[in-house]
């Protein structure tokens, strides 16, 4: 049961959009390419201010997310396929995460799909993505 003092605050947000709920249709959204080949990406939720984002990203058999160093806690749940690096490997609803500091290249040999949660963006080496900005 919900005591008073909470409904009232629940009806007081209902129409400000600052404090709105967002639901989003991910498999009506638009796959948007990354600067790395083969990588596509569905950006759900970002925090430019605090550098946070959520992306549902999709990576062909090959591909690979060029060397970088995550500035925060990373967070992976992979839904099909095999995300691995030089650490390990991370298949079908398995979860992977980092810590700030953790520097690696990030592969899909037979192709994946997978949620990624990032607290601030990370670091490449060679070049910045505009999904890491």
């Amino acid at each position: 049961m919900i005591d008073e003092a909470t409904k009232q605050r629940i009806q007081s947000q209902m129409g400000d959009p600052k404090l709105a709920s967002h639901y989003l249709k991910p498999d009506q959204m638009t796959w948007q390419a990354t600067e790395f080949p083969g990588i596509e990406m569905k950006l759900l939720c970002r925090d430019e201010a605090r550098g946070m984002s959520t992306i549902l990203f999709r990576m062909a058999p090959g591909a690979e997310v060029p060397l970088h160093e995550h500035t925060d806690i990373e967070q992976t749940y992979v839904m099909e396929g095999y995300l691995e690096d030089e650490e390990g490997r991370c298949g079908p609803g398995e979860f992977v995460w980092r810590p700030a500091g953790n520097t690696h290249v990030a592969r899909a040999p037979e192709g994946a799909l997978f949620l990624s949660i990032f607290l601030k963006p990370n670091r490449f080496v060679e070049k910045q993505p505009g999904f890491a900005r």
